[in-house]
């Protein structure tokens, strides 16, 4: 009987310890499981934040004020467009005739 009492102690001690043991994990587990979510939004509102930043920076008037200012880009407009006729087709012959020839704009320069 003793030993009966003395392996039932046992038993409940070991459950015991088993329980504490889960609760601990739980709450780890629960705390770590909130500290994801909360990186979660947060992150979730830093990306709602860079797309609306990327939004602003890709107007039409500021790329349009960039290229002016940086690269110094400029309107095009028919006094500097240069156009720029095929080359003439292969004869019969198979010799290609003509050259390639740039056409100015109204204005006259290249």
């Amino acid at each position: 009987m003793t030993r009966l009492n003395l392996a039932l102690l046992v038993a409940v001690l070991c459950s015991a310890f088993y329980l504490v043991h889960l609760q601990y994990e739980s709450r780890r587990l629960y705390v770590a499981m909130e500290r994801a979510k909360s990186l979660s939004e947060r992150l979730a509102a830093d990306h709602e934040q860079l797309v609306v930043q990327k939004r602003a920076q890709a107007t039409p008037a500021r790329v349009q004020q960039l290229a002016v200012r940086q690269l110094q880009m400029r309107p095009a407009h028919p006094g500097i467009t240069e156009y720029v006729a095929p080359p003439a087709v292969a004869g019969a012959d198979g010799a290609v005739r003509g050259r390639l020839q740039v056409l100015q704009g109204p204005e006259g320069q290249p």
